[in-house]
């Protein structure tokens, strides 16, 4: 262990849970940003554009601890828990799914520092901090980190009208847009009252735990732990983290079912196709079951036909409720499963419920290519793979091989 010379510092590893934690990896080379062009196989994907971020250092564990002349050496401190922090993108209080983890991967980019883009935590457990100490004096004995908080948007492709009149498809800001919090790699240390050390560094935040007035500073005191000032307790009061529990800050919330709903259905059909193949959106016949690829038979029993229900439009974006002819239900993701990648769609009784509302996003006028995105959710919707009887599913991040773009075809 090195010597604590002046403000002393070491990187260690993180206490995580449940998954180990992974720094974000360095600037990517190019990354989406508002107005960027982009294509029809993008219609069905979405990116994170971070809107603000704050840095500022934090204290997980702190200790004060006395060394007197003769206790010098390594010594092993428990330190006591001064706030926890962990890693969550939106409120749900983990990171699920790829477009959670790009988000955080896009702040240690744009930042340039290395941060958790797992689901992890700085824990609310007693941390031990071995420290060699060559001097006596008072000490802070502490782990800290960098935290970091900021806000995101979610940017879609979809078309847009140039000044000439003509369209082009670019990435927009669209209707999905939330917080996050996430931190660095932990640092331990022992840093005394008499330690000059940087501004605004977790050095500092630790020293400032400290009470260096000249009575605690220089009178005679036993060695060993001593007992928290009336402003770490205050602190770790007013930093313990707030229920991570609730409807996501990206999601709209969910109304719940309700009775058969009122539909405005525009008079036209569609079929949902993957485009220039044979197979679409085919909505199931028994209610355990979900949407899957078929092809159109004359067994097909209007379950492939679409209407568009209520529907609004802002900012050039489409949102619709998707009626299902055959069975009279409309498209849903599953309450149960909505807050899991890949969970499939399916249909239901037609209700006031956000999990049944679709954004929809076009390709320039003249092409009937779509993406659709669910509005609680805010996933959009895809397919593994071309076969038939395959679900259709969400994925946060979108299909980035373009198999969430889809045509929609009138009948």
């Amino acid at each position: 262990m090195a010597c604590a010379a002046s403000a002393a510092v070491a990187t260690v590893g993180l206490a995580v849970s449940p998954a180990s934690a992974a720094p974000a990896k360095s600037a990517t080379a190019t990354q989406v940003r508002p107005g960027d062009a982009c294509t029809a196989a993008d219609l069905g994907t979405r990116h994170p554009y971070i809107k603000t971020t704050e840095v500022f250092p934090e204290i997980t564990h702190f200790k004060g601890w006395y060394v007197t002349q003769g206790s010098t050496g390594n010594q092993s401190v428990t330190t006591s828990t001064q706030t926890t922090i962990s890693v969550s993108v939106g409120l749900n209080g983990n990171v699920q799914g790829s477009f959670a983890v790009e988000t955080l991967g896009t702040v240690g980019a744009s930042l340039g520092l290395n941060v958790q883009v797992n689901y992890s935590s700085t824990s609310s457990e007693s941390n031990t901090v071995t420290w060699n100490f060559s001097r006596p004096g008072y000490y802070g004995v502490y782990k800290g980190t960098k935290k970091v908080t900021g806000t995101y948007a979610s940017l879609n492709c979809n078309r847009i009208q140039q000044g000439d009149g003509g369209w082009a498809l670019k990435w927009i800001e669209g209707p999905g847009s939330g917080s996050f919090t996430t931190y660095t790699t932990l640092e331990e240390g022992a840093v005394r009252c008499e330690d000059t050390v940087p501004a605004n560094s977790i050095m500092a935040k630790a020293k400032g735990l400290l009470d260096c007035g000249p009575p605690a500073a220089k009178a005679e005191h036993p060695a060993g732990a001593v007992a928290p000032t009336a402003k770490q307790t205050q602190d770790r009061l007013v930093q313990r983290p707030a229920p991570t529990s609730g409807t996501s800050a990206e999601q709209p919330k969910a109304t719940g079912r309700s009775a058969q709903a009122a539909l405005n259905c525009q008079p036209a059909v569609y079929r949902i196709d993957v485009p220039g193949k044979s197979l679409n959106w085919s909505a199931p016949l028994l209610a355990n079951d979900g949407t899957r690829l078929r092809e159109s038979t004359f067994f097909s029993a209007h379950l492939d036909n679409w209407r568009l229900c209520n529907v609004t439009e802002n900012n050039g974006v489409l949102e619709a409720s998707l009626w299902n002819w055959g069975n009279g239900g409309c498209a849903t993701i599953p309450a149960n499963i909505a807050n899991q990648e890949q969970a499939y769609l399916t249909t239901a009784t037609c209700g006031e419920d956000d999990l049944q509302r679709f954004y929809i996003y076009r390709d320039v006028p003249g092409s009937t290519k779509i993406g659709l995105q669910n509005k609680y959710t805010g996933s959009m919707m895809g397919h593994d793979r071309y076969a038939d009887g395959e679900l259709i599913r969400q994925y946060s991040s979108g299909r980035q091989d373009g198999t969430g773009t889809y045509t929609l075809t009138a009948v």
